[in-house]
């Protein structure tokens, strides 16, 4: 697809009531129900009593949309009207309104009756599909509707959300039923949609199409746009990559591997024939180069001709580049806390490895798009720390400077990422865990809301407040991977079920640029260091030249609820999740911080009733943490916070590692027990020298800072867009 400076911000083509204007990284193109019950000859549409022939106009033109779209990279959902085997989702007037109409001589077969295409209307049988000419792409959207407009009961506003969808163009059939309903429900939902004239169709377009339409356009776009197929075809050919990204077969000569490890610059490379054999020939010059810089990064790599192995059969497996699976030739790297069928996880703690015989979910997740595995990093052992001291496989620091700590526990994680020896990886976070280390080395760190990516195969922390978290050069690559690893998962007792409600979306107007932001009072930023509040403010200075508007907040909730995670009961938790007699056992075999630590656990001798009085103050605090993110005038967006406070030299936290560490957490620790979302994003760079107050030689060079945007449980899709246009506002500065 295009890059971003290729491609003007706002597309705009003649439509009715008046031109309609689309950006298009935030357009989707949403085909409804080109299914065969509805447009073969036997299915239900035919069976009802339809005009095949009115219905079928639709095939082509939506067959040249949907390349159209493809080629500018747009993003794609299909959606199918059915209903699952047992009909418990089926309303009885769905059934039989229509058969039981006095007189009635067509409707003879109902919904879930046998046809010749199968079980009219069933999910999973043959009539139910999309015909072949529409067949979805690998990574594009599929949602199962069981009502006539796209929004009842399903996912879809959510899937869109979490592309940082506003503007949809919509095709499919039918016109008069399913396409109309389907933009209105948008509509209602704060889309901008454009219906394309030639691109839908009913069963009665001569007496129903024009009508359908013009209810839609009328009086003054009461509900969106109509345009016709060609004016979009034009702009969009404007942009279209060339013809030999969507060959089935390479180029003779394939392109080098230009070193951007981002997921769009290698889809883009990989579609014009680049080989995942020809990236793992050089990435693994580089980790072999890294080693002599950084040797504690790994606890173990793949070899390079295992993953030489897994790329050629990736790349026999797909041998079609136009049908490429999103995270096709991808490499990543995995936290050693998270398992690998038939690879040890130590969790960096020897006394506890295994051998599982099955893997992680999201490991699973993201090998079956297409992702190939690099090796298992090293973390703070049992997961516990901020810094990344503190691990028996040596202590990673800073990309940046040596002499500077990676940060924890996700430590080799984030080193992974910031040395562009992998694309993303897969990491925990249950106090900062997956935050604080991309901070310090110039990456990004996402916290999706806990129970939303599945926690199985995880060796956990603290189970109640674990989550999986995403290391990525990118806030688009977060996103990319979030809506991949996404699901409620009915195995894990904490994941969180479907999402029943979403906040609208502001597509148009001043409201679709400003957002509203609280940062922490200035008692709170006092424990920053000299650069990193000059940063901050920077930041926040940044932010409003976004349009963002800086709103008051009640801090305390996040403050108190940070001080439960170490200082209250909730840390008994980390003790709970090893084997009763695991510390006793093996005290003289763990590293000296985190005995000290379970020891100081110990001691505290809490007792049952001190437990449920934190928990009840946790209940407090998120209730009064909702109020601060509230759906109404007074609540924010956002919560903005400096990653950490500072950036600790390893020398420093060796001599002092327990209030250090509890230092880095100021910003971070309230997170899970508030179940917010969360994502540490770049902020700039500053010099060492400011930072260490030294002019001499190896205080030469800069030290990255972070800031972290906070936001409600389930509001993953605001936070990360806000948090992707200050990104993107730094990068063009």
């Amino acid at each position: 697809m295009p890059t971003s400076k290729d491609v003007p911000s706002v597309l705009s083509i003649d439509a009715k009531p008046y031109a309609f204007s689309f950006p298009l990284r935030h357009t989707a193109l949403l085909v409804i129900d080109m299914q065969r019950d509805f447009l073969l000859a036997k299915g239900f549409g035919e069976i009802q009593g339809g005009n095949l022939e009115a219905v079928q106009a639709s095939i082509g033109p939506t067959k040249k949309l949907l390349e159209a779209c493809r080629g500018v990279g747009l993003a794609i959902v299909h959606t199918r009207e059915g209903h699952v085997p047992d009909l418990s989702d089926c309303p009885s007037s769905k059934l039989v309104r229509q058969s039981a109409a006095p007189d009635n001589t067509q409707h003879n077969l109902v919904i879930g009756d046998k046809g010749e295409l199968g079980r009219l209307l069933t999910r999973g049988e043959y009539g139910h599909d999309i015909i072949d000419e529409l067949q979805p792409l690998p990574g594009e959207v599929v949602i199962d509707k069981p009502g006539k407009g796209s929004f009842w009961n399903t996912d879809i506003l959510h899937k869109l959300k979490a592309r940082a969808i506003t503007h949809i163009i919509v095709s499919g059939v039918t016109t008069e039923c399913c396409f109309a309903t389907s933009i209105r429900e948008a509509n209602d939902r704060g889309f901008e949609c454009c219906g394309i004239e030639e691109a839908t169709s009913g069963y009665n377009d001569v007496n129903f199409k024009k009508s359908s339409l013009d209810m839609i356009h009328w009086s003054q776009g009461l509900f969106g746009f109509v345009s016709s197929l060609q004016p979009l075809l034009d702009v969009l050919a404007t942009l279209s990559i060339s013809s030999k990204s969507t060959e089935s077969t390479p180029p003779q000569t394939p392109p080098d591997f230009d070193g951007d490890l981002t997921i769009p610059s290698l889809q883009r490379a990989y579609k014009n024939g680049l080989s995942p054999v020809t990236l793992v020939e050089e990435l693994y010059k580089k980790i072999d180069a890294y080693k002599m810089i950084d040797p504690a990064v790994w606890i173990y790599l793949e070899t390079k001709d295992n993953v030489l192995e897994a790329a050629k059969t990736l790349a026999a497996k797909y041998p079609d580049r136009s049908r490429l699976p999103p995270l096709f030739g991808i490499p990543f790297s995995v936290k050693d806390s998270i398992d690998i069928a038939g690879l040890p996880t130590t969790t960096a703690c020897p006394p506890l490895t295994h051998i599982p015989s099955t893997s992680a979910v999201v490991h699973d997740q993201v090998l079956a798009e297409g992702a190939i595995f690099i090796g298992k990093t090293n973390l703070d052992q049992l997961a516990t720390g901020l810094t990344g001291c503190r691990s028996p496989y040596g202590i990673p620091h800073s990309i940046y400077n040596k002499d500077y700590i990676s940060g924890g526990s996700s430590s080799g994680n984030a080193v992974s990422v910031g040395a562009n020896l992998v694309s993303f990886s897969l990491a925990t976070d249950t106090a900062g865990s997956g935050r604080v280390p991309p901070g310090f080395n110039g990456v990004v760190g996402y916290k999706p809301t806990r129970g939303t990516l599945s926690f199985r195969g995880v060796t956990p922390a603290c189970l109640s407040l674990d989550c999986i978290a995403l290391t990525t050069r990118t806030v688009s690559d977060a996103r990319t991977l979030w809506q991949i690893l996404e699901a409620h998962d009915p195995l894990d007792p904490y994941s969180k079920p479907a999402l029943t409600f979403e906040r609208h979306v502001n597509s148009i107007g001043p409201q679709a640029r400003t957002f509203k932001f609280g940062i922490p009072p200035p008692e709170a930023l006092s424990l920053c260091s000299l650069p990193a509040r000059r940063k901050f403010n920077e930041t926040v200075a940044q932010l409003q030249s976004l349009g963002g508007a800086l709103t008051p907040i009640d801090w305390s909730p996040f403050q108190k609820a940070g001080q439960l995670l170490y200082d209250g009961t909730f840390v008994s938790e980390r003790l709970a999740s090893l084997p009763d007699d695991f510390l006793d056992r093996n005290r003289a075999t763990l590293h000296p911080v985190i005995v000290t630590l379970m020891n100081a656990v110990v001691a505290r001798n809490s007792t049952a009733a001190q437990v449920y009085r934190d928990l009840q103050a946790k209940v407090l605090y998120t209730r009064q943490a909702e109020q601060v993110f509230a759906y109404s005038g007074t609540g924010i967006d956002v919560l903005v916070v400096p990653t950490t406070p500072t950036h600790w030299t390893i020398k420093e936290v060796l001599a002092d590692p327990i209030r250090t560490n509890s230092i880095l957490g100021e910003f971070t620790h309230c997170g899970n027990v508030l179940d917010l979302c969360a994502v540490a994003v770049p902020a700039g760079e500053y010099p060492v020298k400011e930072l260490s107050g030294k002019d001499a030689d190896e205080s030469a060079g800069n030290l990255p800072f972070s800031v972290t945007f906070l936001g409600a449980a389930r509001l993953d899709a605001e936070v990360l867009e806000i948090a992707r246009r200050f990104e993107e506002g730094l990068s063009t500065k």
